[in-house]
């Protein structure tokens, strides 16, 4: 049995997918590295909010849900930018193919394009 996470994934599971222990261990760190920035930018907010409340004076509860609220937002955006080169890892590993996540140029169609002659034989300029 190979362990992952808190439960345990059968030997052969784990022996058809050779990359499931690097899986694993890119997605606990990915939800490390998003609490990490939870911890961290919810103490780091809060500080300086404490710093500026001097000059804008609120509530301690504005403060707290400021901070929280901002922090979730990060550790979020952290936790998925993380989770995706995971998901990354996995096709490589499963496939041996990189994943392509350039955005995709759109042509124009055909209808849209200027012509650069009318069908008098004149141009359009």
């Amino acid at each position: 049995m190979v362990n992952l996470g808190l439960s345990r994934v059968d030997d052969a599971v784990a022996a058809k997918h050779p990359g499931l222990g690097s899986y694993a261990a890119c997605q606990s760190h990915a939800f490390m590295k998003g609490t990490g920035t939870f911890i961290l930018g919810a103490a780091s907010l809060f500080a300086i909010q404490k710093v500026l409340q001097r000059k804008l004076p609120y509530a301690l509860q504005w403060n707290l849900l400021v901070s929280i609220v901002a922090s979730s937002f990060g550790s979020y955006a952290v936790t998925r930018w993380e989770t995706q080169k995971c998901s990354d890892l996995w096709v490589l590993l499963e496939t041996g193919k990189v994943v392509d996540r350039s955005p995709a140029r759109v042509s124009e169609p055909e209808e849209l394009k200027k012509p650069s002659k009318t069908k008098y034989g004149d141009d359009m300029e």
